[in-house]
């Protein structure tokens, strides 16, 4: 394996004789890399290419499976990495889209003619190009696989074993690899490619010190309606009881925590999903409908038992492990620095405390907490502003949003990113856009049907990373992998795979979050104003967070007439922080109906305090007792309101006293009994109205009925008449008195 020194002075003697070339950049002390996926996972979220780094997308072209009419797919390649001498075995399958037959195939193998790749740009160029070019190299010699004839639509296995000495390889480095299926006559039919990544024994080159962060997060489903039982206990009522298939043996979040278990990861927890396991294991209710505002039609949760066994797990799992707690429900940062308010804020801020004890306590940890986590890893002043009043003064960032940082970042690569200090206590940690743009769009299946997805994936990530180390081969630096918020299993098999592969060969070693933090780079967070509008068009609208706003007030009033009315407050404080979460990013239609849900139960709550109508009593006498019921639909006792009645004529009839106060059992309507007293017959427009004890303010709406007075006795209206005798005989001798005083002067 020897060849011409194609890449600069620095080199390393390689196992096979040849030589371990290093970048031309020399310099740097800390890098950052990450391996990202900020926006939520899944197909249908991930972030398009639009968000990508102009440098990590992929060159438009025609696929290769439309360039050509048969499909070639990988679907084992061994070793991952190649040490020492011997032999590579690679399989895979060949469709045949075509609607012919094809006969005389063979399956060769190309290593790029201008051997390993120098850029990590040159890989994504490799990756990005659909047909055979004379930079793919030509095929190895005598080292084919011939296949028998592919009938139309047909599909057949293939496997190859190719010695590494006949590959020219030339010594450490990442070398672009491309299997063809080509005709009797030579003519490709049909390619796929690839990475190979070569780290000779004995090659010497500076490890990448290699944080990696192992995030348990989901999208909300606990609801803010509880429904208290018999025994006083109350049940949270979930939207959906999606959990319990995640929780259960084979789910995501149980996978997760399985595959994470005695590995060198860094767990980034979000609190909300602990609370909702713990609420789930003591007994909870799943909504008929989601967004239900009636917990009487919610239905027995059948996870308990799922999500008790997921937190036993959990436990274990992160048992002397570094521990993150995410801010509370893992808030759209961005979102909320353009349309939030420093009210919502407050009430994070105090979600995400909350929080770091819940995760402390549960897990028996003392878990890491201010990392603020924006969705894009975009950022700029309004989002280091907002995270600084959640108490966050950490933030992942990908360095390619608006305001580039004092510290020089390298186009397409990581060998200048790292932990940037921005000023006032607070840390930007940039991560590296082009990994993050491979899982954008890398969502490989668990199963066998994900095998060519996730050995792509592998070998690209190898490749990616044995590239940056051999930019600064001497260099000490820092990788941070930063997988997608809701990781699948099969990504999570694929980072640990890499990480597995890269310390075994030697250029990986892995290290802890404060590593990479220690040290920061002076800088300066320079805010354009752009931001890309694939990112701006998954935000969640300036509407859904004022609503939100206005339900936090709600609440606020609704706490006041409440008995006990800690469990409803911070059942709702949590629904509220739920609502802006990063979770629902690409999916509006969930975020809409979720916050809505929590305002219909705010409205009906508020609505079952209320007057009963009626429209007309008798009083007959001087005094009566007038009762008014007010009705209580709520699963508490009434205590914080009290009734008062206006009359609209009080010289005829008014009501004794200032206010009455309300007190009512929970479900149960109470008829508080107010006097009135009587001084003269015929109707009378009574208003009754509710108020809040706490500040006076009213509650509800008014209700107004008619008092019809009769038979009140001569006496109390001879009574009534006299006095009125009284203040005009005491009017007209103080005039006078005045006029004579005036005279006299």
């Amino acid at each position: 394996m020897t060849g011409p020194d194609r890449t600069g002075p620095d080199r390393q003697a390689g196992r096979y004789g040849g030589e371990v070339t290093a970048g031309a950049r020399a310099y740097g002390r800390t890098i950052a890399v990450a391996v990202a996926l900020l926006l939520p996972g899944g197909p249908a979220t991930a972030a398009p290419a639009s968000a990508a780094p102009a440098s990590a997308r992929f060159a438009p072209a025609r696929s290769a499976a439309a360039s050509y009419p048969l499909a070639v797919e990988l679907r084992s390649l061994s070793p991952a990495v190649i040490r020492h001498d011997g032999e590579i075995r690679i399989s895979g399958t060949v469709t045949n889209t075509s609607g012919r037959r094809i006969t005389g195939v063979h399956i060769g193998v190309r290593i790029a003619a201008a051997g390993a790749a120098d850029t990590r740009g040159a890989l994504a160029t490799h990756a990005a190009r659909a047909l055979l070019t004379r930079a793919d190299g030509t095929e190895v010699a005598d080292h084919t696989a011939r296949l028998a004839r592919l009938d139309a639509h047909a599909g057949r296995r293939f496997g190859l074993t190719v010695p590494v000495s006949g590959l020219g390889l030339e010594g450490a480095g990442a070398y672009p690899l491309t299997v063809t299926a080509a005709g009797a006559d030579g003519h490709v039919l049909g390619l796929t490619r690839g990475q190979l990544p070569v780290y000779p024994d004995g090659t010497g080159l500076e490890r990448l010190r290699t944080t990696v962060l192992w995030p348990l997060t989901d999208v909300p489903h606990m609801e803010a309606l509880t429904r208290r039982t018999g025994d006083d206990s109350v049940l949270p009522v979930f939207r959906d009881d999606a959990l319990t298939a995640a929780f259960g043996p084979g789910g995501r979040l149980r996978r997760l925590v399985e595959l994470g278990e005695d590995e060198p990861v860094t767990w980034a927890v979000d609190p909300d999903l602990i609370v909702q396991a713990q609420a789930m294991a003591r007994g909870y209710r799943v909504a008929r409908r989601p967004g239900s505002s009636d917990p009487q039609e919610a239905r027995a949760g059948k996870g308990g038992k799922a999500a008790a066994g997921w937190l036993a797990a959990l436990r274990k799992a992160v048992h002397g492990r570094d521990v993150i707690a995410l801010p509370y429900a893992d808030p759209d940062l961005a979102s909320l620095a353009r349309g939030g308010d420093p009210a919502t804020a407050a009430l994070l801020r105090r979600a995400s405390a909350t929080g770091t004890s819940v995760v402390n306590r549960a897990l028996g940890v003392r878990a890491r907490d201010g990392l603020a986590w924006p969705a894009g890893g975009m950022l700029d002043a309004g989002i280091t502003g907002y995270a600084g009043r959640l108490g966050l003064n950490t933030v992942l960032a990908s360095g390619e949003g608006p305001g580039p940082y004092g510290a020089t970042l390298v186009a397409g690569g990581a060998t200048d990113d790292g932990a940037v200090a921005i000023g006032g206590g607070r840390t930007a940690l940039t991560y590296d856009a082009t990994v993050a743009s491979l899982l954008f769009r890398s969502h490989p299946a668990a199963g066998a049907a994900g095998e060519p997805a996730r050995l792509a994936l592998r070998q690209r990530l190898l490749a990616e990373t044995l590239t940056a180390v051999r930019e600064l081969p001497y260099a000490a630096r820092d990788l941070v992998v930063v997988p997608p918020r809701r990781m699948p299993v099969g990504v999570a098999r694929t980072l640990l795979s890499v990480l597995a592969a890269g310390q075994e060969a030697g250029w990986l070693e892995a290290s802890r979050l404060e590593v990479a933090l220690r040290e920061p780079e002076a800088g300066e967070l320079r805010d354009d104003g752009g931001h890309p509008a694939a990112l701006l068009a998954s935000e969640l609208p300036p509407e859904r967070l004022a609503a939100v706003a206005r339900d936090r007030r709600r609440l606020r009033a609704l706490a006041k007439v409440l008995s006990d009315g800690r469990a409803t407050v911070a059942s709702v404080r949590a629904a509220l922080a739920r609502s802006v979460s990063t979770g629902w990013r690409g999916d509006a239609a969930g975020a809409r109906a979720y916050q809505e849900g929590v305002a219909r139960y705010l409205t009906a709550s508020i609505a079952s305090v209320r007057l009963v109508p009626k429209s007309r009593v008798v009083v007959t006498g001087g005094s009566a007792t007038i009762p008014v019921t007010v009705a209580n639909g709520l699963q508490q006792d009434l205590t914080g309101v009290e009734l008062r009645v206006f009359s609209s004529r009080p010289e005829r009839a008014r009501a004794v006293g200032h206010a009455v106060a309300v007190r009512a059992s929970r479900a149960v309507s109470r008829t508080v009994r107010v006097r009135l007293s009587a001084h003269a017959n015929g109707p009378v427009r009574l208003t009754a109205q509710l108020y809040t004890r706490a500040d006076g303010r009213p509650w509800g709406a008014p209700m107004t009925f008619t008092a019809e007075v009769r038979s009140v006795p001569s006496g109390a209206i001879a009574f009534v008449a006299g006095g009125l005798v009284l203040i005009a005989l005491a009017a007209a001798l103080r005039l006078r008195t005045t006029r004579r005083r005036a005279a006299g002067r």
